[in-house]
């Protein structure tokens, strides 16, 4: 494994697939500015690696991460501080401007911050028994990270709501069926699985799945007419690539496809 900055986001290369860790396991993967720096740094530097295809956020130990740094929260000497204004969302911005697709494994506990931490992510992988939800209504706050934009561009209005406004944990198979997480399974099993989804998607065309990603990231933010000419535009960058000649002829030839990223 790779460590990053001062050592609290380590990058494990796994054939074409990354796997990021949160590795604060001793604070159960609290945030603090170094972990949240340290893991901005890690998803840099796989999106500027063409040999990763595609990517996983996962936390070193029992859970993926308990949130924000508590102490962290409680002792800033600005309410508008760096935190909000810098370190976070830029972090959530890095991940959400990831070229690959990124799968988040999330065991036993991802409440608060670490719920938000998710929501940029392209596939949530979750545990039976995982405690996910945005706690900040009972912390005299709200989920200003993010969370009231992206959680009801994945789950509506209506709903994104009531996770927020309630400070609930969201019940795993309710999180299956509003479609905010893809996959359920054990929790000692999160890790693997979200690896295994992974793999899966490093079985395509790395080309097409970046242009994929982009296009459809577009699709909630842009009128339909500058969506589809978008979506075209991107299209047509993948016309004259080798991978785009090896998906067909392998298909013709009724064999699996041997991409380069050429």
């Amino acid at each position: 494994m790779e460590s990053v900055g001062t050592g609290l986001a380590r990058i494990d290369r796994n054939d074409r697939r990354a796997d990021v860790y949160l590795a604060r396991p001793e604070k159960r993967n609290a945030m603090s500015v170094e972990l949240m720096r340290d893991l901005t740094a890690a998803f840099d530097r796989v999106d500027a690696d063409e040999d990763v295809w595609a990517v996983t956020l996962l936390g070193e130990g029992p859970v993926l991460s308990a949130g924000m740094d508590l102490e962290m929260m409680r002792d800033r000497v600005e309410p508008d501080s760096d935190i909000d204004r810098d370190v976070f969302p830029s972090l959530l911005e890095t991940i959400e401007r990831t070229r690959q697709p990124v799968v988040a494994g999330i065991k036993r506990a991802a409440p608060a911050g670490a719920f938000e931490l998710t929501l940029p992510c392209d596939f949530r992988v979750l545990g039976r028994d995982a405690k996910y939800g945005l706690l900040e209504v009972t912390l005299g706050t709200f989920p200003h990270g993010g969370g009231t934009q992206r959680l009801p561009r994945l789950v509506g209005l209506s709903k994104a709501k009531e996770i927020i406004l309630t400070g609930e944990f969201v019940e795993p198979e309710e999180a299956k069926r509003m479609g905010l997480v893809h996959e359920l399974c054990a929790d000692d099993a999160v890790d693997e699985r979200a690896k295994a989804f992974a793999d899966r998607l490093c079985e395509n065309a790395p080309l097409g799945l970046g242009n994929g990603k982009q296009a459809l990231n577009a699709a909630l933010e842009t009128p339909l007419e500058q969506g589809l000419e978008f979506e075209r535009a991107l299209g047509r960058e993948l016309d004259d690539t080798e991978d785009y000649r090896e998906g067909f002829d392998a298909r013709l030839a009724d064999r699996e496809p041997q991409f380069s990223r050429e």
